[in-house]
């Protein structure tokens, strides 16, 4: 029997620990001894093959292994199944930047050989994060790894594509889309990310039709005036009750267009009245859309103005608006100027301001779809834990529009379309035509454009499991794994990713993803703002893990997890788990020491011969394990830590640890007594890692390969959690 040795020290542990766990094979369901409960399943959201460790990482992946081992130690089928997203354009942008400090672009190179160098950095750089994972200490099944761009779920996504365009859910169409002028793309409205910023709110005259008369607007973008189509109103405001109808002049321009009413506008943002754009803002295009409005482009994908007078063509929308400014001050047409702070959307890859421009586009019609994904968490299908997020996901599923998926960059799963060299059609092929069915002549020339990378990731629970082939081991996988148990995300993704999950899962397979919903909370600096690597504000939880450990780590975050949705991190709580990591080794330690080097076996002793201070730790024992496993079963981590840490360090090392010295002592007790007490010691540590081991893996393993235990398992692992 080993004697643990002082201090306890992570780094001779760990490394030694998580190769001892991946010689076992418990990671793979497949291999876990002697279950007897249910497959349970978690598949790991999938981080971007750019990424690295950040703290909300390091957060959902300790929620994520306390609950798998948690339930591999209740004896279930446990599979944490791992993988990676390509992150279209974040991977682009990345090897793009790479080629620029070798003064070529992707045009230089062409698709192809783009492709291949994207495939080459993924490669070398690909699964670092993966790694990382492994640091942490995550029991992931690494035989079943995945990526979303293997050749299998290329499958399940062409898949996927050709059900709903067969379906006549996917058209093309031009409207006006997000568009990043950097990474050259249309975007999707919730892969903005919105900036806070001081600007300015311009007044301007727009003479009427009639002589001496005008109406004042008021916008925060005089740039994109010159692309105007009508002045609208809201038809309640009785101050412009008499001009609806009636024309006014376009400044700049000198063009008629016409004063409208509708309801969208709101008659307290500036004066009541506004321009109309319908080429470059969203509620404009929506607006011009009803009332028949021309949608007529000014700016284009570099964000530069074109299709207005010679004087501001070529210019830059901010070259555009001084010049506009200027203008219309000469013009005696500026009325004023006022502060004015407004949200600036930004790509939320690479933080360009993002422009408003008319496209041709792939979507994918949403209402059949959406009220999947309504119906699923209303019949209680799918729980969302808080509950309260149900709102958030309810309000955009009954305001949602129709999905534009095509992205214009080369890495991803490129669009399965063929476009016809004669005629203006399109037809869909998953290989490449050997002569064109529309023409019969040409060579029909694939789409340039990708699928948006969270079409291929809304498969992610099913398509990771081997959907939609039939091979014996995908049916098997399919069959026990899915759907899954529990998915923990962030909130900042419920409609980028859960909702579209829910609705797909219930297209493809007739069945919910997952049952339950964790929305676990933000980790925000101790100040309360957002980590930000770029602002260097962020914290790296590797480091944490080289300074402390990893179960210091793992524990200090679990810890904070008290039901609210941000955590203000403060290194205090890792070095409490620090210091708690050294409490369960001394205690271990003192443990261990009592017993007999050649005690075989350890036998909890009838209850008769118990004494009071046996009985009252072991009753505690008794409620802390009930208490943690609903604490567990309800998604309370931060209460089970906190029950775990008291009844450790107060109840067992305080008082019965304590307790025990005097009933160990040859003096004062007689050796069937000491016999006793060494049973309840090692009785109430082994079921203490067992209760531990989901937070503090390492630890817990190390001190459990050292228990004087005849029936000892390979790994604590696949040990029986206290029932």
């Amino acid at each position: 029997m080993k004697i643990p040795k002082k201090p306890y020290e992570p780094k001779e542990v760990e490394e030694r620990i998580y190769k001892l766990w991946e010689r076992s094979g418990f990671f793979n369901p497949d291999k876990l001894p002697g279950r007897r409960r249910r497959p349970y399943s978690i598949v790991l959201p999938p981080p971007n093959v750019t990424g690295s460790l950040h703290m909300g990482h390091a957060l959902n992946a300790t929620v994520q292994d306390i609950l798998i081992r948690w339930r591999r130690l209740q004896g279930y089928k446990a599979l944490w199944l791992p993988g990676t997203d390509h992150a279209g354009i974040a991977t682009q942008n990345v090897v793009e930047k790479q080629l620029k400090k070798q003064g070529i672009t992707r045009f230089d190179l062409g698709r192809e050989e783009f492709i291949k160098r994207v495939w080459q950095w993924k490669e070398k750089y690909g699964n670092l994060i993966l790694e990382q994972f492994r640091k942490l200490g995550c029991s992931l099944d690494w035989s079943r790894t995945r990526f979303t761009l293997d050749k299998g779920y290329v499958e399940a996504v062409e898949k996927a594509f050709f059900h709903y365009y067969k379906k006549g859910w996917i058209y093309r169409g031009k409207r006006a889309i997000n568009w990043c002028p950097r990474c050259q793309t249309s975007l999707s409205d919730l892969e903005i990310e919105y900036k806070e910023k001081e600007g300015s709110l311009w007044y301007i005259r727009y003479p009427l039709t009639e002589q001496g008369r005008y109406i004042v607007v008021a916008t925060t973008r005089p740039e994109t005036m010159l692309g105007d189509r009508a002045v609208a109103v809201n038809p309640k405001d009785k101050r412009y009750k008499g001009l609806v109808g009636k024309k006014a002049i376009l400044p700049l321009v000198n063009q008629e267009i016409p004063i409208i009413a509708d309801s969208m506008v709101d008659p307290d943002f500036g004066t009541g009245a506004v321009k109309v754009t319908p080429a470059h803002d969203m509620k404009d295009y929506e607006m011009g859309i009803r009332h028949h409005l021309e949608i007529f482009q000014v700016i284009d994908e570099r964000g530069k103005m074109i299709n207005v007078p010679p004087t501001y063509q070529g210019l830059t929308t901010l070259e555009a608006r001084e010049k506009v400014l200027s203008d219309l001050k000469k013009q005696g047409l500026l009325e004023r100027s006022e502060p004015y702070v407004h949200q600036i959307p930004k790509c939320y890859r690479c933080g360009t301001t993002i422009e408003i421009i008319p496209s041709f586009q792939w979507f994918l019609r949403m209402k059949e779809l959406a009220k999947m994904a309504e119906e699923a968490v209303k019949r209680g299908k799918v729980r969302f834990h808080p509950k309260a997020f149900e709102k958030p996901y309810f309000n955009w599923l009954k305001n949602i529009k129709d999905w534009c998926i095509s992205r214009q960059i080369w890495w991803g799963h490129r669009l399965p379309i063929w476009c016809c060299q004669n005629e203006e059609k399109y037809f869909i092929s998953l290989k490449k035509p050997k002569r064109c069915p529309i023409c019969g002549r040409c060579k029909p020339k694939q789409s340039d454009d990708v699928l948006d990378t969270w079409f291929s990731s809304a498969l992610w629970p099913f398509a990771t499991l081997g959907w939609p082939r039939k091979s014996k081991k995908a049916r098997s996988d399919q069959k026990r794994f899915y759907p899954t148990d529990v998915l923990s995300t962030a909130r900042d993704i419920i409609n980028l990713w859960v909702a579209r999950m829910i609705f797909s899962g219930r297209e493809f397979t007739g069945k919910v993803p997952f049952y339950d919903v964790y929305i676990h909370p933000t980790v925000l600096t101790r100040e309360g703002k957002r980590m930000s690597k770029s602002l260097g504000t962020g914290i790296d939880p590797l480091l944490l893990v080289e300074k402390y450990g990893a179960d210091a780590t793992r524990f200090g975050i679990a810890y904070q997890i008290m039901g609210g949705q941000d955590i203000r991190f403060v290194e205090d709580n890792i070095i409490m788990g620090k210091k708690f990591c050294n409490k369960i080794w001394n205690a271990a330690r003192f443990v261990l020491l009592q017993v007999p080097k050649t005690k075989k076996q350890i036998q909890l002793p009838k209850s008769s011969n118990l004494s009071r201070e046996d009985k009252r730790i072991l009753n505690r024992l008794k409620r802390t394990a009930k208490s943690v496993n609903r604490d567990l079963s309800s998604f309370r981590f931060g209460q089970a830590a906190h029950k775990l840490y008291d009844f450790f360090w107060h109840d067992f090392c305080d008082i019965y640890i304590e307790q025990s010295k005097k009933q160990l002592s040859k003096e004062t007790s007689s050796k069937k007594r000491r016999t006793l007490t060494q049973n309840v010691l090692v009785y109430v540590l082994f079921s203490c890692l067992k209760l531990l081991h989901p937070f503090v893996p390492f630890i817990t393993e190390e001190i459990y390969q050292m228990l004087p235990l005849k029936n000892k398992k390979r790994s604590l692992m696949v040990e029986n959690w206290p029932e």
